[in-house]
């Protein structure tokens, strides 16, 4: 933590040429920096225009200045923002002359976990920074917003007040059994009831916000020449992957990304599957399988009478659906969906787009977001993680309120679920926590 005392400098817009470029100073020595560049300090939150200038009073550039004293600011510290001409080359120059002045260059996220170590925003908030800025849609960016005015926040705080207040009877029933004390120990279970329902309600809000922040993860398999790399193309609405009659034209695996109604869908067109000889493609169908084993969602393509000789998709960690393309080629079969206990079958043709509006449909569905619904929050793999293990705990507290010799055990796994709520908000983390969250934000945020 002794890197807080520095102040820290970088260039907070993208690189490259533009109208406007940004520079941030945040820490103790910000008032120095602008007296050195600009001449004077200017006056808290006002914006004044002023020549940027070296040492020896030679000018890198004019622009804008703003000042926000601590702790009014972003990161509670002393913040100053230098608004010049967004060419990379003026801008490196002027935060060269920066770190002359007893600064140093800002890591990934550094100035969001300023704000954060300083109480200016809970983990969850500046977690919800980046993905803000990183929304592929329009949904997600509500998503973010949501979380970074603090709704996520405030639904963790509800079910910590209410376990709180559960905890606190317990222990004063424990502490003070000789007392006549009114404490409604009958109602425990009615209120872990409703600690678990809360739990569960926030844990599927969260798992729809790691959808709309990372997207839903697509493999498409099947035998070569059956339209993967054409599906890919349909639902990128871009000529991305080569398509040829050549059978094993695809030896490699090529992701990318789509949406449908604001909704992420990550896709993989795969190498075909099947009995091979050539090594190259042998390393590709091995890739093939991978990829299978870490999707979401397993699109099965085959023609209506493919054998699928060597083909095995039994064991696939996720959930498969079937597409029997080229329909085309048969007018008899028209684009359907048939559901059954065993397989989701969707009857379509690529080449002339018939059934590819039902497997839009079946993905959305299989996505279980409602588009434009309310309370969705942006969400990460670790909220889910803690969220689980807090139930877990809640429930192992459950049976042990039935009985009095029992309360220790129900009030440390009461406190066992505080503290995997906590690690959500930053109550209780650790530096490696951080060091991982803040790492992947953009320099300058």
């Amino acid at each position: 933590m002794s890197e807080m005392k520095d102040t820290i400098a970088a260039i907070a817009t993208p690189p490259g040429s533009g109208g406007v470029g940004l520079i941030r100073i945040s820490g103790s020595g910000t008032a120095q920096v602008a007296r050195s560049i600009l001449g004077i300090q200017p006056e808290p939150r006002k914006a004044i225009y002023r020549s940027f200038k070296t040492d020896d009073q030679q000018t890198i550039d004019q622009g804008l200045a703003l000042f926000f004293p601590g702790p009014d600011s972003f990161t509670g510290e002393d913040v100053l923002e230098l608004h010049g001409h967004g060419g990379s080359i003026v801008m490196n120059r002027l935060l060269k002359r920066v770190l002359e002045l007893d600064t140093r260059q800002a890591k990934p996220g550094e100035f969001s976990e300023r704000a954060f170590l300083n109480g200016k925003m809970d983990l969850v908030q500046a977690e919800a920074v980046a993905d803000l800025i990183n929304s592929a849609s329009e949904e997600a960016a509500k998503s973010a917003i949501r979380s970074l005015t603090g709704e996520f926040s405030h639904q963790i705080d509800q079910l910590k007040e209410k376990i709180i207040s559960m905890r606190m009877l317990i222990e004063a029933h424990m502490d003070f059994t000789d007392e006549e004390l009114d404490i409604p120990i009958e109602s425990f279970s009615l209120s872990i009831k409703e600690a678990l329902d809360q739990n569960s309600s926030i844990l599927e809000n969260a798992r729809q916000g790691v959808v709309l922040n990372e997207g839903i993860s697509i493999a498409i398999v099947g035998p070569p020449n059956v339209g993967k790399s054409s599906l890919l193309n349909s639902l990128l609405q871009n000529d991305r992957a080569i398509v040829t009659d050549i059978a094993g034209t695809t030896r490699d695996t090529l992701t990318e990304k789509f949406l449908i109604e604001s909704i992420p869908f990550v896709i993989t067109d795969t190498a075909g599957l099947r009995n091979t000889t050539d090594p190259v493609e042998q390393e590709g169908i091995n890739r093939t399988n991978k990829t299978m084993q870490q999707a979401d969602l397993v699109l099965v393509m085959s023609e209506q009478h493919d054998s699928m000789e060597g083909i095995s998709v039994e064991n696939i960690n996720g959930q498969k659906l079937y597409l029997i393309n080229k329909i085309d080629r048969e007018p008899s079969v028209a684009a359907t969906i048939n559901k059954s206990k065993e397989r989701t079958e969707i009857f379509l043709s690529v080449k002339t787009g018939l059934g590819l509006e039902l497997l839009k449909k079946e993905l959305l569905e299989f996505a279980g977001i409602e588009t434009g619904a309310e309370g969705i929050f942006t969400a990460r793999q670790r909220h889910i993680d803690a969220l689980e293990k807090s139930y877990e705990y809640l429930e192992a507290a459950e049976p042990c309120l039935k009985r009095v010799s029992n309360f220790d055990l129900a009030a440390e796994n009461l406190r066992l679920s505080l503290e995997k709520l906590g690690e959500i908000t930053g109550e209780f983390t650790t530096e490696d926590l951080l060091g991982e969250i803040f790492s992947g934000f953009c320099i300058g945020k």
